[in-house]
């Protein structure tokens, strides 16, 4: 006997609390199994290429992961000394240039920056905290980011569990599939695809997106002379993935130094404001369009909530993962539209009658 609508909307929403709040209490321990299947869903098309090119699964696993530590070794061999040494002189150079600062305010204003100024007072202890506290800081945040086991997690579990999902995809899908209530396989089957196509196309896209910004930001800025341009340059193309926020952090950032930096030279600071405004303009009109197009389906009011509500929830993890969910979302909620729309609550009952005398 079929479950009624109304006992399979009590055993499905109380199998989302359970699933909920699981996740909620088991974060960090799922963080890297749920950072493995991710990497193990979006090289899944390039298995399946290798596999109809001839090769086995475990041999197109193989090359796959092969690869992709190789490619991972030498991205860190060549950017992580670099950023380091990026960060260590940011934090060197930010009390010198709290001091320009100040130098320019008395120059410029010099009633403000009187002894007795609260202004001039607040730069002072400013920088002196900078000067005293700022490697301490780093420290911290480094401890607090990158512990041992942090590092040995992703580092490690995150790619093992890479290799043996993406090894196993097939079969776990199939066994999955096996579980699917009967009477609602097809249905189940179509929202999935649906769900896959958003994702992929979304977080493919998007991902794409990233590194071309990030790419032309580091470069850009580098060119045109900025002392940090790499780190800036990287920290806006990766946070391009948040919608809004990579581009706000990015521009005040780059800006920011610039004004420290260029202070007596306003053509560079408008150089370094025009590198953020080409890249918006490049985004905003070829990247995104072509790449992403409009996979999402979702109002940028729901995408800006669903930051906020995940930014909230899950701090900023839950800000990468925002858009992605927001987007399953999506697929679900457009499902259950068009279930009510084709059901009789909307429809009632005059209109079926209606049907039937015709």
């Amino acid at each position: 006997m079929a479950l009624s609508v109304e006992q399979q909307a009590k055993y499905w929403g109380i199998a989302m609390v359970v699933a909920f709040g699981a996740i909620w209490a088991m974060g960090n321990v799922l963080l890297p199994f749920i950072a493995g299947m991710a990497i193990a869903y979006f090289l899944d098309p390039v298995a399946d290429r290798l596999e109809a090119a001839g090769l086995s699964r475990a041999a197109s696993t193989t090359l796959i992961t092969f690869v992709a530590l190789v490619v991972f070794a030498l991205l860190f061999i060549v950017l992580v000394p670099l950023l380091v040494r990026q960060i260590v002189a940011l934090f060197s150079a930010a009390p010198g240039y709290f001091e320009q600062l100040q130098g320019v305010l008395v120059a410029k204003f010099p009633t403000m920056m009187e002894d007795d100024s609260v202004w001039r007072q607040g730069l002072q202890s400013l920088t002196e905290t900078i000067r005293a506290r700022g490697g301490e800081v780093v420290k911290a945040v480094l401890a607090s980011a990158f512990t041992v086991v942090d590092v040995i997690v992703f580092m490690v579990v995150a790619p093992v569990v890479a290799f043996y999902m993406l090894l196993d995809w097939d079969r776990m899908i199939a066994v999955i599939d096996g579980w699917l209530p009967r009477d609602h396989l097809e249905t189940i089957r179509q929202i999935a695809r649906d769900i896959d196509t958003v994702l992929a196309d979304f977080v493919r896209g998007q991902l794409s997106v990233c590194g071309i910004l990030g790419a032309f930001y580091a470069i850009a800025l580098m060119v045109a002379g900025l002392q940090f341009g790499l780190i800036v340059g990287l920290v806006a193309g990766l946070l391009t993935f948040i919608p809004y926020v990579g581009s706000i952090i990015g521009g005040v950032l780059a800006i920011g130094l610039a004004l420290f930096q260029f202070w007596d030279s306003p053509v560079m600071i408008g150089v370094v404001a025009a590198i953020f405004v080409a890249g918006q303009m490049l985004e905003g009109n070829f990247l995104t369009p072509k790449l992403v197009g409009g996979s999402i389906g979702l109002h940028p009011v729901w995408l800006m909530f669903a930051l906020s509500a995940f930014g909230g929830f899950f701090g900023f993890t839950g800000m990468l993962i925002a858009v992605p969910v927001a987007a399953v979302l999506g697929v679900l909620f457009r499902f259950a539209i068009s279930q009510y729309l084709g059901g009789r609550l909307y429809q009632g009952l005059a209109n079926r009658d209606t049907s039937q005398d015709g």
